[in-house]
């Protein structure tokens, strides 16, 4: 039967074929991306460089009774293009278009009168990364080697208008310990918050009006008070304390 892969149709043969005719292909409404989801149903737009993989997303969502596949391609301008006209629930984006790629694409979402619930995934996912991609404005950020419950989970947290971060990407030391933050000084508090902005040194000098070595000295400081291993650990620390960032349960 024919299928829908993204916007593209892609023709297997039929099951069934009239007598002195060739096979009926009947293209399977369920797949059409521009079927409307049924009430109560959400909507996922996944883009992704590996068709495969694809693949593997699409048969598990079909275990779901509350996510649907709106569409699934392989080229981030086109599922821009398919985010604007069709405004699905959660957009899944693939890490694999690189790194620069995808939070411009972020950033173009966020541009629009109503921003894109976007979750990135990869193979590979560092601390830094998760950092800047959450704050370019990314909802969710999981690896691909993330359990499918944990997957789905994040997914139903994005859509219902959640933050997600798996759990795997924090530092041994940052989930361990809750940094305290009363104890740090005024100044110390303002490096904290500059660093969650994704400011390095020399910008958070600039801002301060200091030296890059003083920002240095006043990190050693709170690192050492809150427990919390680097600047990263620090940056997604901080946007745990303030809600925009959940974890899966322990």
């Amino acid at each position: 039967m024919a299928t829908w892969k993204g916007m593209e149709t892609v023709c297997e043969p039929a099951v069934e074929e009239l007598a002195g005719r060739r096979p009926v292909l009947r293209p399977q409404p369920e797949e059409r991306p521009w079927v409307a989801a049924a009430p109560g149903l959400k909507t996922v737009l996944v883009c992704e460089t590996q068709p495969l993989t694809m693949e593997g997303v699409r048969s598990l969502l079909r275990t779901t009774g509350d996510l649907k596949l709106m569409a699934a391609i392989t080229s981030l301008s086109a599922s821009f293009e398919l985010w604007r006209e069709r405004r699905p629930d959660v957009v899944v984006l693939d890490k694999g278009f690189g790194l620069p790629a995808v939070m411009d694409w972020i950033t173009a979402a966020r541009a629009r009168e109503t921003p894109a619930r976007v979750v990135v995934w990869g193979v590979s996912v560092s601390e830094a990364e998760a950092v800047r991609l959450v704050q370019t404005g990314a909802m969710g950020v999981v690896r691909k080697s993330v359990d499918s419950n944990e997957f789905l989970a994040c997914l139903r947290a994005v859509a219902a208008g959640r933050t997600w971060m798996e759990d795997a990407l924090l530092t041994a030391t940052e989930h361990r310990t809750r940094p305290g933050r009363s104890n740090l000084t005024a100044r110390e508090q303002q490096v904290v918050e500059l660093v969650e902005q994704g400011l390095k040194n020399k910008e958070i000098a600039k801002e301060m009006g200091i030296q890059p070595g003083t920002v240095k000295i006043h990190l050693k400081h709170i690192f050492e008070k809150t427990g919390v291993r680097g600047r990263f650990g620090l940056a997604l620390a901080g946007l745990r304390e303030k809600g925009f960032l959940s974890y899966p349960p322990a």
